[in-house]
């Protein structure tokens, strides 16, 4: 997955232009176009004791996961899977019947490099 943001982030985005959180969540949202048909996005959710980034609920009739996404910035993916468990982020979808992945992203702007840790609820 780290793979395919940095791809993404390589042929879409000027390097001056890449240079913060939100730049990253851009990236993220360019890589939803090709889901856009199997889930509904919602950013910045109020959820257990924070807001999480990104959640993503498959559409009807599908067996994707839903997925809650936090990103990082110079810090580390797995830094981001914590703060998901620490602030209770799954809480909005706990009467969601379905499979939950956690996953986290972080880019690290010295080293240039993109980091991605993906967990089961």
């Amino acid at each position: 997955m780290a793979k395919a943001i940095e791809a993404v982030r390589i042929t879409q985005y000027a390097p001056t232009f890449y240079n913060d959180e939100q730049a990253l969540r851009y990236v993220i949202k360019f890589a939803y176009i090709a889901a856009i048909d199997q889930y509904l996005k919602i950013e910045e959710l109020p959820s257990g004791k924070g807001i999480a980034d990104l959640v993503y609920l498959p559409k009807r009739k599908s067996m994707l996961p839903a997925m809650i996404v936090e990103l990082k910035w110079n810090n580390s993916s797995e830094g981001a899977i914590e703060q998901i468990k620490k602030k209770e982020y799954p809480q909005i979808l706990k009467d969601y019947g379905g499979e939950i992945v956690m996953v986290g992203i972080n880019y690290d702007a010295k080293t240039k490099v993109h980091s991605c840790e993906i967990s089961h609820l």
